[in-house]
């Protein structure tokens, strides 16, 4: 039974790092911290690190704290909440920088419809360049208007 529950928090969690995504993207990377997200709309830089990666490494604390002080007796749930958005950060990295972006050269030709949607989608978001009018979503509900098949 323990087991069922470590896998349903682990999951749970999983699928809300996708509102919490979205909503950072939405409400802070597009708000109030722009300016660390503004580069990696502008790509006017050389270097391979974007401010915009401060994000990923403050999940990264959060998910490395919850593992770590996880506790059988004071905080039992720590470990499925920390692995959770472990998982989702490495999906993220896996499909919205080396798939999406491109920063390591790989699946560049994928011909699946779903892989073309998430692309057009992403593309339309960056479409605008500015802090406002970028039409934000998750990288796993993203609107089924983009996955049209040609």
């Amino acid at each position: 039974m323990r087991v069922l529950i470590w896998i349903s928090i682990f999951l749970i969690t999983f699928c809300g790092m996708e509102f919490m995504a979205w909503f950072t993207h939405k409400y802070v990377m597009h708000g109030f911290l722009w300016s660390l997200h503004k580069d990696h709309h502008y790509k006017k830089h050389s270097s391979w690190w974007e401010r915009n990666d401060f994000f990923f490494v403050f999940y990264a604390v959060i998910s490395m704290s919850c593992i770590m002080l996880h506790n059988p007796t004071t905080f039992p749930i720590g470990e499925p909440i920390g692995f959770g958005i472990l998982a989702y950060g490495i999906a993220y990295f896996l499909v919205h920088d080396i798939f999406i972006h491109q920063r390591f050269k790989l699946f560049r030709n994928t011909n699946h419809w779903y892989a073309k949607g998430l692309r057009r989608a992403h593309k339309i978001h960056h479409k605008h360049l500015g802090k406002h009018k970028g039409e934000c979503f998750g990288m796993l509900f993203v609107p089924f208007k983009y996955f049209r098949r040609q």
